[in-house]
């Protein structure tokens, strides 16, 4: 359970903090509204630098059911506690999301643009072309896990094979952080680099529920690539992994 309470919390915190950059960036009236795109990759890459800070010695911080998805391709992590890890992940995202809401709330009230809105939960790709979106969201998924996975091997010689703490540990979370900013920045204009199923599946389900005013339609005819995208590059990217370092 205390794994767990750490994927929860991490997924939280990068939620929260992702997120609220959004939604600072988008929502009328706050003091960084309109603050852009260098903003926001910023602030995401930050929300993952303090995730994984924060969790990484109680859960290994995967904070991503691709990331767990392709530690456990990649021998490193057990099946058994995939589903386990990937519920906490998606409760603390939509946890986070609903915390956004909150925290912005009058900002959410004034603002009557609906995409602006919705930005603030889960992405939307700026050419709707379903073969490459998939392909965006698989890219920079495979980077983003290729990249966790050789940071966690000098690693492994203090976990034993399939413990539950197999991931980041806390001097990975600069170069994790370091590496999402670099997907935002590079790669992210296309999709709004999801490259997390839980990041996008559970805000878009808050958006859903919630009471919006000039509430945008939810978009779940997309939604299927930023949760299946990242997997198959989370796949991807442990297949890799075993080639090069089996």
């Amino acid at each position: 359970m205390t794994e767990l309470f750490g994927e929860f919390l991490g997924t939280f915190i990068l939620i929260l903090l992702g997120n609220g950059v959004v939604a600072n960036v988008n929502l009328d009236k706050t003091h960084s509204q309109g603050g852009g795109w260098i903003v926001i990759t910023a602030g995401w890459a930050m929300a993952v630098f303090v995730a994984v800070l924060a969790t990484a010695d109680i859960s290994g911080a995967h904070i991503n059911p691709a990331v767990t998805i392709g530690l456990a391709i990649g021998g490193l992590f057990e099946w058994a506690k995939v589903i386990p890890f990937i519920i906490a992940q998606m409760a603390g995202a939509m946890v986070g999301a609903f915390t956004v809401y909150v925290f912005f709330r009058n900002h959410f009230n004034i603002t009557v643009t609906p995409g602006a809105k919705k930005a603030c939960f889960c992405t939307a790709p700026a050419i709707r072309h379903y073969r490459n979106n998939f392909f965006s969201e698989m890219t920079g998924t495979f980077i983003l896990v290729l990249s966790v996975l050789l940071i966690t091997l000098p690693q492994l010689e203090y976990v034993s094979m399939g413990s539950t703490k197999a991931g980041l540990g806390s001097l990975g979370a600069l170069p994790v952080a370091l590496v999402v900013f670099s997907l935002g920045l590079s790669l992210g204009g296309t999709t709004g680099y999801a490259i997390n199923p839980a990041r996008d599946l559970g805000p878009r389900i808050v958006h859903t529920l919630l009471p919006l005013s000039n509430k945008d339609h939810n978009d779940w005819q997309y939604a299927w690539v930023p949760a299946l995208g990242p997997v198959a590059g989370a796949a991807a990217a442990a297949l890799l992994y075993w080639i090069l370092l089996p």
